[in-house]
């Protein structure tokens, strides 16, 4: 199923990606139950949004083997966490807004779990039941501000601009996310090509780690770490995540207003 949250000429949905170039509408939001009003909306004449509304967003940091590698990092032995702020949250077609006194800011295509139905202490055997699905995001990062506030032992600034959290085209169901290709391509040209099956720590690690210390809710959105090939944008730029399956989500990179 490809559920996607969009805006009409009479608001904001979800809906249900029929596959012919129409979308049929649902109640409310798809956390729970998903209901049909009998609405079918033309995908040409609405906009993608990102897939949840102003979501809490986790972070997985040096979590594939190469890209921790090509970090010079110690492979972590627990799962290393960060949080980026609900307004990073955009979608598909959004610009990336590179800041006006940003220098060094690069993409990090990553696969995204939506959950579905929340929880604490969720047990890595029952944790994949708590995620709704899957959607393609792009963890952007001003590298010079995260970099001074590593020194710190904090995360947060570097990562949280608004607009460096672009998440879609669609959430997408009964993936498994244990073997899912991971592409981005810049102005056309491939950079990242990887896989799942080179996550140091799976969704259902991640899921079931994080419920250990906070309650999951409906709509966290859990960014699962970046393959190798991590590397700089600039204003012009057209970005592109694939992840087969899911789909592209594509975003083009914008000066800052302000």
């Amino acid at each position: 199923m490809r559920i996607l949250r969009y805006e009409a000429a009479d608001g904001i949905h979800y809906g249900v990606d029929s596959g012919g170039g129409s979308i049929v509408r649902i109640a409310g939001e798809p956390f729970s139950e998903i209901k049909g009003t009998g609405k079918v909306d033309d995908l040409s004449m609405v906009r993608l949004l990102c897939p949840v509304n102003r979501p809490r967003i986790f972070g997985v940091a040096y979590n594939y083997r190469e890209h921790t590698n090509e970090s010079g990092k110690e492979q972590p032995s627990l799962p290393v966490l960060f949080m980026k702020p609900s307004t990073a949250a955009s979608g598909n077609g959004d610009g990336i807004e590179f800041p006006r006194d940003g220098e060094i800011v690069h993409y990090e295509a990553e696969l995204v779990a939506i959950i579905g139905k929340g929880g604490r202490h969720i047990s890595k055997g029952e944790a994949l039941s708590h995620v709704l699905g899957y959607t393609c995001g792009n963890d952007i990062s001003d590298r010079i501000i995260q970099r001074q506030e590593s020194k710190f032992g904090c995360l947060l600034a570097g990562k949280g601009y608004d607009t460096f959290a672009p998440m879609g085209p669609a959430i997408v169901t009964d993936l498994d996310p244990t073997n899912l290709d991971v592409i981005l391509r810049q102005n056309g040209a491939v950079k990242q090509s990887g896989n799942t099956r080179d996550l140091v720590y799976s969704v259902a690690d991640i899921v079931a780690y994080l419920s250990r210390f906070m309650t999951l809710l409906p709509g966290d959105a859990i960014m699962t770490g970046t393959p190798a090939g991590v590397g700089p944008i600039s204003p012009g730029d057209d970005l592109e995540v694939e992840i087969p399956g899911i789909g592209i989500l594509k975003n083009p990179v914008v000066l800052a207003a302000h």
